[in-house]
């Protein structure tokens, strides 16, 4: 007896697609379909123009990278733009924290809706961004009134929209939370620490994140032997784990020489410990959606790296953690 396969996802998706288009003409006369096709050749052919100048312009040893080429230099785009918005200012740094919640969370949804969710994209980008916002413009309590507000539109839309299911509510409200309000921890770094320290601090931070990466990456695929998450990321190990906390550490050390940072070396190893516990915790939580969803990437807006997701998954708790580590320890001033 032949057992029936199920038909890949790709298929399914088409295959909505198409009915979609369809439902469409059958509503649409004959001309405005022909208006339509104009329209979308045309934006073929413009992109199809836009790539070739840019192709034209590129010298002949950068058109066909390798992969570690472009890995390098979305890379360095990514940090060199990081650093820039850190140093430039408290606004532009609000700004980049707002893009990078906004972009995340829309990855973020992308990939449960792979994994048959239905969450309501529009809510949760637009919570998501308000969140650095609110915190910067009226601290803890903004947070609170953002996520009251959320949490409200999604009972009004869980209400009138049939479709809805509780779970769609939960992870529509989990990824405005997830990544916009987790972020805004680096807000309360930045209000405690103004002027240059703290931006250095900031960047510091980011370094930690960074670090813990790298080593982890270095020392895993180097001295690697066991395994620390197979079913979940088969690619870490135990080996790089240690590594990687070795690095948030060192630079938490750093860290604790910043001027307005009250923070004794042995606290900042502790402190370093625990938000490198929570850079992994965040990175496999990530990983862990992704395998439940059946992708590789969260996005493609980072070639070599995948999406903005993949790259700030650690960052996000990383960031929150710090924030409570260094206000309820006192290390820098800030008034709840």
């Amino acid at each position: 007896m032949t057992i029936p396969q199920e038909k890949p996802q790709e298929e399914e998706v088409f295959v909505e697609d198409v009915e979609q288009d369809w439902a469409w003409r059958s509503s649409k006369s004959p001309e405005e379909i022909r208006e339509r096709l104009q329209r979308k050749e045309q934006r073929a052919q413009s992109r199809a123009r836009l790539k070739q100048k840019a192709l034209d312009k590129t010298p002949k040893k950068l058109k066909n990278p390798n992969d570690f080429q472009v890995r390098f230099r979305t890379g360095f785009i990514y940090i060199t733009l990081t650093i820039i918005c850190v140093f430039a200012g408290d606004i532009p740094l609000l700004l980049y924290l707002m893009a990078v919640a906004g972009v995340c969370a829309g990855e973020f949804y992308y990939m449960l809706r792979a994994d048959a969710k239905l969450p309501n994209e529009m809510l949760g980008i637009v919570a998501a961004v308000l969140y650095p916002l609110s915190v910067y413009l009226y601290g803890l309590t903004g947070a609170m009134v953002v996520s009251l507000a959320l949490l409200l539109a999604l009972l009004v839309w869980y209400v009138f929209w049939l479709r809805a299911r509780v779970p769609d509510v939960g992870v529509s409200f989990f990824g405005a939370a997830y990544t916009g309000l987790l972020i805004s921890g680096i807000v309360i770094i930045r209000q405690g620490l103004p002027g240059i320290w703290g931006s250095i601090f900031i960047l510091l931070l980011f370094l930690s994140v960074w670090g813990n990466d790298a080593f982890a990456y270095l020392a895993g695929s180097k001295y690697g032997r066991h395994k620390l998450a197979p079913k979940t990321s088969p690619n870490k190990s135990w080996e790089g784990f240690l590594a990687g906390l070795g690095g948030s550490m060192f630079f938490w050390v750093v860290m604790s020489f910043i001027p307005g940072v009250t923070m004794s070396i042995p606290l900042a190893i502790l402190f370093g410990l625990i938000c490198g516990l929570m850079e992994v915790l965040g990175d496999l939580a990530e990983s862990r959606i992704k395998r439940n969803s059946g992708v590789k990437d969260s996005g493609t807006i980072m070639p070599g790296h995948g999406g903005l997701l993949d790259r700030c998954d650690s960052l996000f708790l990383a960031s929150v953690t710090s924030a409570i580590l260094l206000v309820v320890g006192g290390c820098i001033p800030y008034v709840i």
